[in-house]
């Protein structure tokens, strides 16, 4: 069952849909998400999987998502769709879009609005099965005994706690890799969790996986220009251990893999504080050098 959204809360009031009638939703954006260019691309992947998440044909719960970022959203409202293409006996799957009127349009423009934002869905009726992680949990100090990071130089990373373990952003940047190793030279493993606090639901993991700054940073330490492209969360949790998180904390690690002509793409896993892998992440990153 998915946790009642919390009125007062911002990260509710940033994901917060209003039926149109079949299919379509509005929304708007909010300022205490926002980032260098639009809002934090996390909250916006939130907002597409609770289009799904709020639709009455929803089948099951979210096994993946996936979200291309094709414009950044402006400051305002948005149109929301989301569509069920197929239903079968246990899985369902959707197609999302979120929607502004173009730059410079009226009111009185016969102009139709501009995609800023698709993304693909696919839940299901999750059944008891035998299961197995080959990825555990990473030893790593317990949260409170990780300090508190204290940059907060975009909005959106107000509404975070996050507590580096290891791989925070540079400190200075003189195009110098974190570590000739590289398996450490793009790595990062953070403690988080929402603040204030927030019991985990499907949408807030999905937001959760966008937390991690550009790996780009980490291997050159250089100012680089950066912006994700697509994202894809896959879900491993049931309702019953987000539940069961509660307003815990999460340890994401995050990684890159490769960068060229353009593009880098980077994963990510988080675990619960009881080492449940609740969901892994891949992005591809466009970057200008």
């Amino acid at each position: 069952m998915t946790p009642e959204p919390l009125p007062n809360h911002l990260f509710d009031a940033a994901i917060a849909l209003q039926a149109l009638g079949a299919n379509e939703f509005s929304g708007a954006t909010h300022p205490a998400w926002n980032n260098m260019v639009g809002p934090f691309g996390g909250i916006s992947a939130a907002t597409a999987l609770n289009a799904v998440m709020q639709h009455p044909a929803r089948l099951g719960e979210p096994v993946s998502l996936t979200v291309n970022f094709a414009g950044a959203l402006a400051p305002g409202p948005f149109t929301a769709t989301a569509c069920p293409v197929r239903t079968n006996r246990s899985t369902q799957h959707w197609t999302v879009e979120l929607r502004q009127p173009a730059p410079g349009a009226t009111a009185s423009d016969d102009q139709p609005d501009e995609v800023v934002l698709t993304a693909t869905v696919m839940t299901a009726l999750r059944r008891d099965t035998w299961g197995a992680s080959d990825l555990p949990m990473p030893p790593v100090s317990r949260p409170l005994d990780v300090p508190l990071a204290t940059s907060r130089h975009m909005e959106w990373l107000n509404r975070y706690e996050l507590r580096p373990v290891f791989g925070s952003i540079p400190a200075v940047w003189e195009g110098q890799a974190a570590s000739d190793d590289p398996l450490k030279a793009s790595l990062s493993q953070v403690w988080m969790r929402d603040t204030p606090a927030r019991p985990l639901d499907f949408c807030s993991l999905a937001a959760l996986c966008d937390v991690f700054f550009p790996r780009i940073f980490l291997k050159r330490a250089t100012m680089t220009p950066v912006g994700t492209v697509s994202m894809t969360v896959y879900f491993h949790a049931s309702s019953a251990e987000l539940t069961a998180v509660g307003t815990g904390y999460l340890l994401g690690q995050a990684r890159a893999q490769a960068y060229a002509r353009g593009f880098f793409d980077q994963t990510a896993q988080l675990w619960s504080e009881e080492g449940v892998l609740m969901a892994t992440t891949h992005q591809v990153v466009y970057y200008k050098a």
